[in-house]
């Protein structure tokens, strides 16, 4: 089983920082792509960043030039700092990767993280 744990989550002023750290763990070939989504109250769970095997990133518009997501592939981490908060920013936030998963006939699944809050402050 494959389990994703989020932290980093917190309170914040408007312009401050936060970073979020996501460990994988677990029975695993390999993480393809991973990212970082958000809900805010009342909102759809939506799309913030994401980051390929080979580095490649892609953003919310909502985000570009504040938020970067990296990832550590010795430790199975993936990590999102995000920068110059809004208070716009305050949601869940999910973490969720696509795995290999070993078997008589390896495949690919996409696992999530239990979330975390980030509230940001005016």
């Amino acid at each position: 089983q494959v389990q994703l744990v989020e932290s980093g989550g917190g309170l914040a002023q408007a312009g401050g920082s936060l970073r979020l750290s996501c460990v994988i763990s677990g029975r695993m070939l390999s993480i393809n792509r991973a990212g970082w989504y958000r809900q805010a109250p009342g909102k759809q769970r939506e799309l913030v960043a994401t980051i390929t095997s080979d580095d490649s990133t892609d953003y919310a518009e909502s985000v570009k030039g504040r938020f970067t997501i990296s990832r550590d592939n010795a430790k199975n981490t993936v990590y999102l700092q995000m920068n110059t908060l809004k208070p716009e920013d305050t949601a869940v936030y999910y973490c969720n990767a696509d795995v290999l998963v070993p078997s008589y006939v390896n495949y690919q699944a996409r696992y999530w993280g239990q979330g975390t809050q980030v509230t940001v402050s005016s």
